[in-house]
């Protein structure tokens, strides 16, 4: 089992900035893609970022200028920075991983091609 473990979320300010990182088991090596999603009440779960095997990112409308989707591989995470944050960002903020696929998802920011998600950590964004 891909284990994903989410942390750095917490309560900032609009304009704030804060980072959130996604630890991963050793066989998540495998990945050819990692992604951060988020869903708040009442919302579908959304797709944020994404980063590939090689590098390539992709973001939602909303994010883009502000946040930013990096790999670490020597430590095994994936990061996501942001910045001039918004109530609207505040939500659950999951990342995954396509593991066993050969190629990039076609449709990355959807959530119906990761098969390995972390539980989640909370970022709440206030006025």
């Amino acid at each position: 089992q891909v284990q994903l473990v989410e942390s750095g979320g917490g309560s900032v300010q609009a304009g704030g900035s804060l980072g959130l990182s996604c630890a991963a088991s050793e066989n998540a090596g495998s990945s050819v893609c990692m992604a951060w999603f988020r869903q708040s009440p009442g919302k579908e779960r959304d797709g944020v970022a994404t980063v590939s095997l090689y590098g390539s990112t992709r973001y939602t409308d909303s994010v883009k200028g502000r946040f930013t989707i990096s790999v670490d591989n020597r430590k095994n995470t994936v990061n996501l920075e942001m910045s001039s944050l918004k109530p609207d960002d505040t939500a659950m903020y999951r990342c995954a991983s396509v593991v066993g696929s050969r190629r990039p998802p076609v449709y990355p920011l959807h959530s119906a091609e990761y098969n390995y998600w972390g539980q989640g950590t909370q970022v709440t964004v206030s006025s």
